[in-house]
């Protein structure tokens, strides 16, 4: 991937402008790949369950008064940028380029 927000786009958790009168709202991106959207998608409400950090940011998020939609659209994208860290991170010592077996 070469930016978080191409993995965003891919996972379908991108968010778009979707404005109704004077409210400034927004929705996620449905595109991108179906398979990939499912991990944010399915990722974010465990962590709200389990995860002592991602609990934490959903109570502070839904006390400030967006709608649980919201909420849940925030936490989705959280999710997909700690997937794609994990994934473009470098194994230590390593450098992406050297990740290749020699030939």
């Amino acid at each position: 991937m070469r930016s978080e927000a191409a993995f965003a786009h891919l996972t379908g958790v991108a968010p778009i402008p979707a404005p109704s009168g004077p409210a400034h709202r927004h929705r996620l991106d449905r595109g991108g790949d179906r398979a990939a959207d499912s991990a944010p998608h399915t990722t974010a409400p465990v962590s709200v369950r389990h995860g002592g950090r991602t609990r934490t940011r959903a109570e502070r998020r839904t006390g400030e008064g967006p709608p649980k939609k919201d909420v849940t659209r925030r936490l989705e994208r959280f999710a997909a940028r700690g997937l794609h860290h994990a994934l473009t991170a470098a194994p230590a010592g390593q450098s992406l380029e050297t990740t290749a077996p020699p030939a």
